[in-house]
Protein backbone atom coordinates (compact mmCIF):
# COMPACT_ATOMS: atom_id res chain seq x y z
CA UNK A 1 0.00 0.00 0.00
CA UNK A 2 1.40 3.45 -0.69
CA UNK A 3 2.75 5.62 2.01
CA UNK A 4 2.68 9.22 2.36
CA UNK A 5 4.86 10.85 4.77
CA UNK A 6 6.34 14.32 5.70
CA UNK A 7 8.30 16.79 3.21
CA UNK A 8 10.83 17.58 6.00
CA UNK A 9 14.89 18.05 5.79
CA UNK A 10 16.62 15.33 6.49
CA UNK A 11 13.41 13.22 6.77
CA UNK A 12 13.64 10.27 4.67
CA UNK A 13 10.31 7.86 5.33
CA UNK A 14 10.51 4.41 4.18
CA UNK A 15 7.56 2.55 5.36
CA UNK A 16 6.07 1.57 8.66
CA UNK A 17 7.97 1.82 11.61
CA UNK A 18 7.36 0.59 15.18
CA UNK A 19 5.24 2.86 17.08
CA UNK A 20 4.19 5.23 13.97
CA UNK A 21 0.35 6.12 13.69
CA UNK A 22 -1.00 6.27 10.11
CA UNK A 23 -4.69 7.25 8.97
CA UNK A 24 -6.07 5.85 6.30
CA UNK A 25 -6.51 7.81 3.00
CA UNK A 26 -9.79 6.35 0.96
CA UNK A 27 -11.04 6.67 -2.87
CA UNK A 28 -14.13 8.14 -2.14
CA UNK A 29 -15.34 6.71 -5.94
CA UNK A 30 -14.87 2.87 -4.62
CA UNK A 31 -14.87 3.74 -0.72
CA UNK A 32 -11.80 1.48 -0.61
CA UNK A 33 -8.61 2.47 1.11
CA UNK A 34 -5.89 3.34 -1.48
CA UNK A 35 -2.87 4.80 0.70
CA UNK A 36 -1.81 5.67 4.17
CA UNK A 37 -0.55 8.77 5.76
CA UNK A 38 1.80 9.31 8.56
CA UNK A 39 0.52 11.02 11.78
CA UNK A 40 3.03 13.44 12.88
CA UNK A 41 4.38 14.29 16.77
CA UNK A 42 5.97 16.89 18.54
CA UNK A 43 9.54 15.31 17.33
CA UNK A 44 8.40 15.55 13.28
CA UNK A 45 7.56 19.46 13.49
CA UNK A 46 11.02 19.68 15.84
CA UNK A 47 12.87 18.52 12.68
CA UNK A 48 10.95 20.70 10.62
CA UNK A 49 10.52 23.91 12.66
CA UNK A 50 14.78 23.75 13.16
CA UNK A 51 15.25 23.27 8.93
CA UNK A 52 12.87 26.41 8.65
CA UNK A 53 15.17 28.21 11.48
CA UNK A 54 18.64 27.60 9.45
CA UNK A 55 17.17 28.42 5.93
CA UNK A 56 14.72 31.61 6.25
CA UNK A 57 17.57 34.09 7.38
CA UNK A 58 19.39 33.57 4.44
CA UNK A 59 15.91 33.48 2.29
CA UNK A 60 14.98 36.49 3.76
CA UNK A 61 18.27 38.23 2.39
CA UNK A 62 17.27 37.30 -1.07
CA UNK A 63 16.21 40.28 -2.90
CA UNK A 64 12.18 39.82 -3.78
CA UNK A 65 13.31 39.85 -7.17
CA UNK A 66 15.15 36.74 -6.61
CA UNK A 67 11.99 35.31 -4.63
CA UNK A 68 9.63 36.64 -7.71
CA UNK A 69 11.88 34.26 -10.04
CA UNK A 70 10.73 31.10 -7.98
CA UNK A 71 7.48 31.94 -7.67
CA UNK A 72 7.42 32.26 -11.80
CA UNK A 73 9.34 28.74 -11.50
CA UNK A 74 6.71 27.36 -9.47
CA UNK A 75 3.87 28.66 -11.29
CA UNK A 76 5.38 27.25 -15.04
CA UNK A 77 6.22 24.00 -13.34
CA UNK A 78 2.40 23.48 -11.51
CA UNK A 79 0.99 24.06 -15.06
CA UNK A 80 3.22 22.11 -16.58
CA UNK A 81 2.10 19.09 -13.95
CA UNK A 82 -1.66 20.19 -14.32
CA UNK A 83 -3.23 17.55 -15.39
CA UNK A 84 -1.60 14.88 -12.93
CA UNK A 85 -2.27 17.01 -9.99
CA UNK A 86 -6.04 17.24 -10.74
CA UNK A 87 -6.07 13.07 -11.31
CA UNK A 88 -4.95 13.21 -7.80
CA UNK A 89 -6.27 15.61 -6.31
CA UNK A 90 -9.60 13.44 -7.63
CA UNK A 91 -8.59 10.46 -6.22
CA UNK A 92 -8.63 11.76 -2.80
CA UNK A 93 -11.18 13.92 -2.52
CA UNK A 94 -13.93 13.01 -4.81
CA UNK A 95 -14.50 15.83 -7.14
CA UNK A 96 -14.62 15.28 -10.74
CA UNK A 97 -11.48 16.38 -12.69
CA UNK A 98 -12.69 20.01 -14.29
CA UNK A 99 -13.52 20.67 -10.23
CA UNK A 100 -9.88 19.99 -9.46
CA UNK A 101 -8.03 21.70 -11.75
CA UNK A 102 -10.35 24.88 -10.58
CA UNK A 103 -9.05 24.02 -7.09
CA UNK A 104 -5.50 24.46 -8.65
CA UNK A 105 -5.82 27.41 -10.72
CA UNK A 106 -7.54 29.62 -8.02
CA UNK A 107 -4.29 28.82 -5.97
CA UNK A 108 -2.20 29.71 -8.89
CA UNK A 109 -3.90 32.70 -9.18
CA UNK A 110 -2.06 34.25 -5.46
CA UNK A 111 1.04 32.46 -7.21
CA UNK A 112 0.63 35.03 -10.01
CA UNK A 113 -0.05 37.99 -7.61
CA UNK A 114 3.03 37.19 -5.31
CA UNK A 115 4.81 37.21 -8.40
CA UNK A 116 4.97 41.18 -8.04
CA UNK A 117 6.31 40.89 -4.76
CA UNK A 118 9.11 43.39 -5.59
CA UNK A 119 6.42 46.08 -6.29
CA UNK A 120 4.21 45.08 -3.55
CA UNK A 121 6.80 45.21 -0.77
CA UNK A 122 7.52 48.49 -1.41
CA UNK A 123 7.27 50.57 1.77
CA UNK A 124 6.85 54.30 2.17
CA UNK A 125 8.62 57.51 2.20
CA UNK A 126 8.29 60.72 3.24
CA UNK A 127 10.52 63.32 2.84
CA UNK A 128 11.08 66.46 4.78
CA UNK A 129 9.07 65.55 7.82
CA UNK A 130 11.06 67.16 9.85
CA UNK A 131 14.01 69.73 9.57
CA UNK A 132 16.63 67.23 8.20
CA UNK A 133 14.44 64.65 9.11
CA UNK A 134 13.21 62.04 6.56
CA UNK A 135 10.74 58.78 7.19
CA UNK A 136 10.26 55.52 5.53
CA UNK A 137 8.59 52.24 6.68
CA UNK A 138 9.87 48.37 5.14
CA UNK A 139 8.15 45.28 5.60
CA UNK A 140 9.71 42.69 7.14
CA UNK A 141 9.40 38.67 7.43
CA UNK A 142 7.74 37.40 10.57
CA UNK A 143 10.24 34.23 10.35
CA UNK A 144 8.39 30.79 10.42
CA UNK A 145 4.65 30.69 9.71
CA UNK A 146 2.32 27.72 9.46
CA UNK A 147 -0.40 26.50 7.93
CA UNK A 148 -3.45 23.95 8.62
CA UNK A 149 -5.39 23.66 5.49
CA UNK A 150 -8.97 21.76 4.77
CA UNK A 151 -9.77 18.67 2.89
CA UNK A 152 -12.02 20.16 0.27
CA UNK A 153 -9.95 22.46 -1.56
CA UNK A 154 -6.23 20.54 -0.99
CA UNK A 155 -4.59 22.66 -3.77
CA UNK A 156 -5.87 26.05 -3.73
CA UNK A 157 -6.22 26.91 0.10
CA UNK A 158 -2.31 25.82 0.67
CA UNK A 159 -1.30 27.92 -2.48
CA UNK A 160 -3.50 30.57 -0.73
CA UNK A 161 -0.87 30.42 2.33
CA UNK A 162 2.56 29.17 1.28
CA UNK A 163 2.40 31.42 -1.75
CA UNK A 164 2.31 34.45 0.46
CA UNK A 165 4.29 33.51 3.42
CA UNK A 166 7.34 32.62 1.41
CA UNK A 167 7.10 35.13 -1.15
CA UNK A 168 7.30 37.63 1.54
CA UNK A 169 10.59 35.68 2.94
CA UNK A 170 9.38 33.79 5.78
CA UNK A 171 9.62 29.91 5.87
CA UNK A 172 6.40 28.14 5.74
CA UNK A 173 4.96 24.92 7.44
CA UNK A 174 2.01 23.29 6.06
CA UNK A 175 -0.48 20.70 8.04
CA UNK A 176 -2.79 19.74 5.27
CA UNK A 177 -5.92 17.65 5.70
CA UNK A 178 -4.95 13.89 6.07
CA UNK A 179 -7.68 13.24 4.36
CA UNK A 180 -6.19 14.35 0.95
CA UNK A 181 -3.06 14.94 1.36
CA UNK A 182 -0.85 14.41 -1.57
CA UNK A 183 -1.36 17.15 -3.79
CA UNK A 184 -0.04 19.48 -0.53
CA UNK A 185 3.30 17.39 -0.57
CA UNK A 186 3.37 17.46 -4.54
CA UNK A 187 3.28 21.06 -4.41
CA UNK A 188 6.17 21.36 -1.80
CA UNK A 189 8.35 19.13 -4.10
CA UNK A 190 7.86 21.24 -6.90
CA UNK A 191 8.17 24.52 -4.82
CA UNK A 192 11.98 22.78 -4.18
CA UNK A 193 12.46 22.06 -7.93
CA UNK A 194 11.36 25.54 -8.77
CA UNK A 195 14.62 26.95 -6.07
CA UNK A 196 13.33 27.26 -2.91
CA UNK A 197 16.11 26.31 -0.88
CA UNK A 198 15.11 22.93 1.56
CA UNK A 199 13.28 24.04 4.70
CA UNK A 200 11.85 27.22 3.12
CA UNK A 201 8.50 25.29 2.45
CA UNK A 202 8.18 21.76 4.20
CA UNK A 203 4.73 19.29 5.02
CA UNK A 204 4.15 17.49 8.31
CA UNK A 205 1.08 15.44 8.09
CA UNK A 206 -1.07 14.80 11.56
CA UNK A 207 -4.24 15.17 13.29
CA UNK A 208 -4.96 16.93 16.64
CA UNK A 209 -1.68 16.45 18.22
CA UNK A 210 0.11 17.65 15.41
CA UNK A 211 -1.98 20.78 15.39
CA UNK A 212 -1.67 21.59 18.95
CA UNK A 213 2.07 21.29 18.62
CA UNK A 214 1.82 24.10 15.89
CA UNK A 215 -0.31 26.32 17.93
CA UNK A 216 2.13 25.52 20.78
CA UNK A 217 5.40 26.32 19.39
CA UNK A 218 7.07 29.07 20.56
CA UNK A 219 9.47 29.41 17.21
CA UNK A 220 6.38 29.36 15.05
CA UNK A 221 5.59 33.39 14.71
CA UNK A 222 2.24 32.93 13.08
CA UNK A 223 -0.56 30.40 12.02
CA UNK A 224 -3.24 30.86 9.14
CA UNK A 225 -6.33 28.26 9.11
CA UNK A 226 -9.24 27.49 7.33
CA UNK A 227 -11.58 24.43 8.38
CA UNK A 228 -14.69 24.68 10.46
CA UNK A 229 -15.88 27.40 12.94
CA UNK A 230 -16.31 25.70 16.25
CA UNK A 231 -11.88 24.45 15.36
CA UNK A 232 -11.12 27.49 13.53
CA UNK A 233 -12.47 29.47 17.36
CA UNK A 234 -10.23 26.94 19.02
CA UNK A 235 -6.89 27.59 17.26
CA UNK A 236 -7.51 31.41 17.18
CA UNK A 237 -7.90 31.14 21.06
CA UNK A 238 -4.87 29.07 21.43
CA UNK A 239 -2.31 30.41 19.13
CA UNK A 240 -3.13 33.95 20.69
CA UNK A 241 -3.02 32.53 23.82
CA UNK A 242 0.31 31.25 22.47
CA UNK A 243 1.77 34.32 21.19
CA UNK A 244 1.20 34.02 17.80
CA UNK A 245 -0.53 36.00 15.05
CA UNK A 246 -3.33 33.95 13.94
CA UNK A 247 -6.02 34.27 10.56
CA UNK A 248 -8.73 31.18 11.27
CA UNK A 249 -11.75 31.35 8.74
CA UNK A 250 -14.39 29.02 9.74
CA UNK A 251 -17.80 27.59 7.99
CA UNK A 252 -20.77 29.46 6.41
CA UNK A 253 -23.97 28.97 5.32
CA UNK A 254 -23.79 31.35 2.10
CA UNK A 255 -27.74 32.75 1.14
CA UNK A 256 -28.76 33.67 -2.68
CA UNK A 257 -31.24 36.18 -2.39
CA UNK A 258 -33.71 36.20 -5.63
CA UNK A 259 -35.66 39.53 -6.61
CA UNK A 260 -38.98 39.17 -7.92
CA UNK A 261 -37.20 40.85 -11.46
CA UNK A 262 -34.69 38.43 -11.67
CA UNK A 263 -33.84 36.16 -14.46
CA UNK A 264 -34.45 32.79 -13.58
CA UNK A 265 -33.65 30.41 -16.16
CA UNK A 266 -29.99 32.21 -15.46
CA UNK A 267 -30.60 31.67 -11.52
CA UNK A 268 -31.28 28.30 -11.68
CA UNK A 269 -28.26 27.40 -13.79
CA UNK A 270 -26.03 28.98 -11.66
CA UNK A 271 -27.70 27.30 -8.34
CA UNK A 272 -27.09 24.16 -9.81
CA UNK A 273 -23.39 24.83 -9.92
CA UNK A 274 -22.95 26.63 -6.72
CA UNK A 275 -24.93 24.31 -4.35
CA UNK A 276 -24.08 21.25 -5.89
CA UNK A 277 -20.95 21.99 -7.40
CA UNK A 278 -17.85 19.78 -5.50
CA UNK A 279 -20.82 17.90 -4.15
CA UNK A 280 -21.21 21.29 -2.23
CA UNK A 281 -18.18 20.37 -0.07
CA UNK A 282 -17.45 24.41 -0.30
CA UNK A 283 -17.06 27.26 1.89
CA UNK A 284 -18.65 29.31 -0.74
CA UNK A 285 -20.81 26.85 -1.80
CA UNK A 286 -24.78 28.60 -2.14
CA UNK A 287 -26.46 26.34 -0.06
CA UNK A 288 -29.93 28.56 0.93
CA UNK A 289 -31.75 30.27 -1.88
CA UNK A 290 -34.21 33.05 -0.51
CA UNK A 291 -36.74 34.08 -3.23
CA UNK A 292 -38.37 37.28 -2.24
CA UNK A 293 -42.15 36.84 -2.49
CA UNK A 294 -44.43 33.51 -3.10
CA UNK A 295 -45.07 34.27 -6.73
CA UNK A 296 -41.18 34.37 -7.20
CA UNK A 297 -40.77 31.38 -4.84
CA UNK A 298 -43.22 29.33 -6.78
CA UNK A 299 -41.51 29.84 -10.20
CA UNK A 300 -38.43 29.22 -8.99
CA UNK A 301 -39.43 26.24 -7.40
CA UNK A 302 -41.08 25.07 -10.67
CA UNK A 303 -37.81 25.69 -12.73
CA UNK A 304 -35.28 24.02 -10.14
CA UNK A 305 -36.94 20.50 -9.73
CA UNK A 306 -36.34 19.41 -13.76
CA UNK A 307 -33.12 20.70 -13.39
CA UNK A 308 -32.07 19.14 -10.73
CA UNK A 309 -32.96 15.95 -11.89
CA UNK A 310 -30.81 16.52 -14.95
CA UNK A 311 -27.86 16.71 -13.10
CA UNK A 312 -25.04 13.91 -13.49
CA UNK A 313 -23.36 12.47 -10.45
CA UNK A 314 -20.51 10.43 -11.48
CA UNK A 315 -17.10 9.64 -10.37
CA UNK A 316 -13.94 11.74 -10.59
CA UNK A 317 -13.17 10.70 -13.70
CA UNK A 318 -16.45 11.11 -15.65
CA UNK A 319 -15.87 13.99 -17.89
CA UNK A 320 -19.81 14.27 -17.96
CA UNK A 321 -21.10 14.15 -14.39
CA UNK A 322 -21.75 17.66 -12.38
CA UNK A 323 -20.46 16.49 -9.16
CA UNK A 324 -18.70 13.26 -7.67
CA UNK A 325 -18.50 11.62 -3.96
CA UNK A 326 -17.75 13.40 -0.94
CA UNK A 327 -14.78 12.95 0.86
CA UNK A 328 -15.50 9.87 3.02
CA UNK A 329 -18.17 7.80 4.52
CA UNK A 330 -18.37 9.82 7.93
CA UNK A 331 -18.99 12.61 5.73
CA UNK A 332 -21.42 11.08 3.55
CA UNK A 333 -23.27 9.77 7.04
CA UNK A 334 -23.22 13.29 8.54
CA UNK A 335 -25.00 14.99 5.19
CA UNK A 336 -27.61 12.38 5.29
CA UNK A 337 -28.31 13.19 8.88
CA UNK A 338 -29.00 16.91 8.53
CA UNK A 339 -31.47 15.58 5.50
CA UNK A 340 -33.41 13.57 8.36
CA UNK A 341 -33.21 16.40 10.44
CA UNK A 342 -34.98 19.25 7.91
CA UNK A 343 -37.41 16.26 7.72
CA UNK A 344 -37.86 15.75 11.42
CA UNK A 345 -37.73 20.13 12.00
CA UNK A 346 -40.55 20.37 9.31
CA UNK A 347 -38.76 21.63 5.97
CA UNK A 348 -40.64 20.23 2.58
CA UNK A 349 -38.19 17.62 1.53
CA UNK A 350 -38.84 17.89 -3.06
CA UNK A 351 -35.79 16.03 -3.84
CA UNK A 352 -34.21 13.54 -1.69
CA UNK A 353 -30.64 12.25 -2.38
CA UNK A 354 -30.32 9.97 0.49
CA UNK A 355 -29.52 6.54 -0.40
CA UNK A 356 -27.92 7.39 -3.77
CA UNK A 357 -25.39 4.53 -5.67
CA UNK A 358 -23.64 4.60 -8.76
CA UNK A 359 -23.85 0.99 -10.89
CA UNK A 360 -20.63 0.01 -10.13
CA UNK A 361 -19.19 2.12 -7.56
CA UNK A 362 -22.13 0.78 -4.59
CA UNK A 363 -19.51 1.19 -1.96
CA UNK A 364 -18.61 4.88 -3.13
CA UNK A 365 -19.28 7.77 -1.11
CA UNK A 366 -22.26 8.92 -3.12
CA UNK A 367 -25.36 11.73 -2.10
CA UNK A 368 -27.62 12.64 -4.74
CA UNK A 369 -28.87 15.94 -5.42
CA UNK A 370 -31.17 17.24 -2.32
CA UNK A 371 -33.87 20.49 -2.42
CA UNK A 372 -36.11 21.59 0.59
CA UNK A 373 -38.39 23.87 0.58
CA UNK A 374 -40.48 25.89 3.21
CA UNK A 375 -36.99 26.29 5.39
CA UNK A 376 -37.25 28.24 8.45
CA UNK A 377 -34.82 30.26 10.25
CA UNK A 378 -35.23 28.55 13.56
CA UNK A 379 -34.47 24.82 11.95
CA UNK A 380 -31.02 23.72 13.11
CA UNK A 381 -30.92 22.68 9.82
CA UNK A 382 -31.02 25.88 8.60
CA UNK A 383 -28.36 27.07 10.93
CA UNK A 384 -25.78 24.79 10.83
CA UNK A 385 -23.56 24.24 7.60
CA UNK A 386 -24.32 21.12 5.95
CA UNK A 387 -21.41 20.52 3.31
CA UNK A 388 -23.07 18.37 1.09
CA UNK A 389 -25.03 18.81 -1.60
CA UNK A 390 -28.45 20.16 -0.60
CA UNK A 391 -30.28 23.31 -1.72
CA UNK A 392 -32.85 24.87 0.86
CA UNK A 393 -35.18 27.64 0.16
CA UNK A 394 -36.15 29.91 2.96
CA UNK A 395 -39.17 31.99 1.52
CA UNK A 396 -39.09 35.93 2.18
CA UNK A 397 -42.42 37.96 2.09
CA UNK A 398 -40.09 41.15 1.35
CA UNK A 399 -36.69 43.49 0.13
CA UNK A 400 -36.34 43.91 4.38
CA UNK A 401 -36.77 40.06 5.23
CA UNK A 402 -34.27 39.15 2.59
CA UNK A 403 -31.29 41.75 3.89
CA UNK A 404 -32.11 40.75 7.61
CA UNK A 405 -31.75 36.49 7.02
CA UNK A 406 -28.33 36.34 5.94
CA UNK A 407 -27.38 39.61 8.42
CA UNK A 408 -28.63 37.76 11.22
CA UNK A 409 -26.61 34.39 10.70
CA UNK A 410 -24.44 33.49 12.78
CA UNK A 411 -22.10 32.74 9.39
CA UNK A 412 -21.22 35.32 7.64
CA UNK A 413 -18.78 34.06 4.99
CA UNK A 414 -20.79 35.07 1.31
CA UNK A 415 -23.28 36.30 0.22
CA UNK A 416 -25.27 36.80 -3.40
CA UNK A 417 -28.12 38.63 -4.47
CA UNK A 418 -29.82 37.94 -7.99
CA UNK A 419 -32.06 41.28 -9.83
CA UNK A 420 -31.72 43.56 -12.70
CA UNK A 421 -32.15 46.71 -10.22
CA UNK A 422 -29.43 48.61 -9.57
CA UNK A 423 -30.18 50.38 -6.60
CA UNK A 424 -31.87 47.09 -4.71
CA UNK A 425 -28.63 45.65 -5.74
CA UNK A 426 -26.32 48.81 -4.31
CA UNK A 427 -29.20 48.86 -1.31
CA UNK A 428 -28.48 45.41 -0.04
CA UNK A 429 -24.32 44.89 -0.74
CA UNK A 430 -24.02 47.94 1.66
CA UNK A 431 -26.72 46.78 4.00
CA UNK A 432 -26.27 43.11 4.39
CA UNK A 433 -23.75 41.59 6.82
CA UNK A 434 -21.74 39.54 5.52
CA UNK A 435 -18.05 39.59 4.57
CA UNK A 436 -17.97 39.29 0.57
CA UNK A 437 -21.06 40.05 -1.43
CA UNK A 438 -21.97 39.15 -5.04
CA UNK A 439 -24.20 40.72 -7.32
CA UNK A 440 -25.50 38.06 -10.05
CA UNK A 441 -22.43 36.15 -9.17
CA UNK A 442 -23.30 33.14 -6.78
CA UNK A 443 -20.14 32.44 -5.86
CA UNK A 444 -18.35 35.73 -5.30
CA UNK A 445 -14.28 34.80 -4.01
CA UNK A 446 -12.52 38.11 -4.58
CA UNK A 447 -9.87 37.36 -7.11
CA UNK A 448 -6.31 36.80 -6.04
CA UNK A 449 -4.92 40.43 -5.39
CA UNK A 450 -8.52 41.61 -3.86
CA UNK A 451 -8.86 39.72 -0.41
CA UNK A 452 -11.00 36.82 0.96
CA UNK A 453 -12.77 36.66 4.01
CA UNK A 454 -15.87 36.17 5.79
CA UNK A 455 -17.72 38.30 9.33
CA UNK A 456 -19.22 36.57 12.53
CA UNK A 457 -18.25 33.08 13.09
CA UNK A 458 -16.57 32.69 9.64
CA UNK A 459 -13.42 34.29 10.70
CA UNK A 460 -11.18 34.76 13.70
CA UNK A 461 -8.80 37.78 13.47
CA UNK A 462 -8.56 40.69 11.85
CA UNK A 463 -6.53 40.14 8.78
CA UNK A 464 -7.84 38.28 5.54
CA UNK A 465 -6.28 35.57 3.18
CA UNK A 466 -4.35 36.87 0.33
CA UNK A 467 -3.58 40.26 -1.32
CA UNK A 468 -2.24 42.82 0.44
CA UNK A 469 -4.37 41.68 3.56
CA UNK A 470 -2.06 38.04 2.88
CA UNK A 471 1.29 40.25 2.37
CA UNK A 472 0.13 42.63 6.25
CA UNK A 473 -0.64 38.92 8.00
CA UNK A 474 2.70 37.55 6.87
CA UNK A 475 5.10 40.65 7.72
CA UNK A 476 5.91 43.10 10.06
CA UNK A 477 5.84 46.91 9.24
CA UNK A 478 9.18 48.93 10.43
CA UNK A 479 9.16 52.50 10.69
CA UNK A 480 12.83 54.65 10.07
CA UNK A 481 13.08 58.06 11.18
CA UNK A 482 16.49 59.34 10.34
CA UNK A 483 18.29 62.51 10.12
CA UNK A 484 22.02 62.99 9.31
CA UNK A 485 23.98 65.03 11.14
CA UNK A 486 24.87 68.60 9.65
CA UNK A 487 28.74 68.17 9.75
CA UNK A 488 31.50 67.97 12.11
CA UNK A 489 32.63 70.21 15.21
CA UNK A 490 35.82 71.42 13.47
CA UNK A 491 33.96 72.75 10.65
CA UNK A 492 32.63 75.81 10.62
CA UNK A 493 28.78 76.96 10.19
CA UNK A 494 27.88 77.62 6.56
CA UNK A 495 28.88 75.83 3.11
CA UNK A 496 32.98 76.46 3.15
CA UNK A 497 33.26 72.66 2.88
CA UNK A 498 31.28 73.15 -0.70
CA UNK A 499 28.26 70.88 0.92
CA UNK A 500 24.90 72.53 1.91
CA UNK A 501 25.18 74.63 4.45
CA UNK A 502 24.73 73.54 7.63
CA UNK A 503 22.37 74.35 10.51
CA UNK A 504 23.03 73.12 14.24
CA UNK A 505 19.53 73.42 15.26
CA UNK A 506 18.57 70.90 18.67
CA UNK A 507 16.46 67.54 16.91
CA UNK A 508 13.28 68.30 16.74
CA UNK A 509 10.28 65.44 16.93
CA UNK A 510 8.85 66.14 13.42
CA UNK A 511 5.22 66.37 14.56
CA UNK A 512 6.38 69.17 16.82
CA UNK A 513 8.05 71.31 14.09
Amino acid sequence: MRNIDHLIVGHTGGGASAGVRYGDVFDPNTGQVQARVTLGTQADLDRAVAAAQAAQPGWAATNPQRRARVMFRFKELVEANMDALAQLLSSEHGKVIADSKGDIQRGLEVIEFCCGIPHILKGEYTQGAGPGIDVYSMRQPLGIGAGITPFNFPGMIPMWMFGVAIATGNAFILKPSERDPSVPVRLAELMLEAGAPEGILQVVHGDKEMVDAILDHPAISAVSFVGSSDIAHYVYRRGVEAGKRVQAMGGAKNHGIVMPDADLDQVVADLSGAAFGSAGERCMALPVVVPVGEKTADALREKLIPAIAALRVGVSTDEQAHYGPVVNAAHKQRVENWIQTGVDEGAELVVDGRGFTLQGHEEGFFVGPTLFDRVTPDMSAYKEEIFGPVLQIVRAPDFETAVRLPSEHQYGNGVAIFTRNGHAAREFAARVNVGMVGINVPIPVPVAYHTFGGWKRSAFGDTNQHGMEGVKFWTKVKTITQRWPDGTADLPRGSEDGGPSRVQDAFVIPTMG
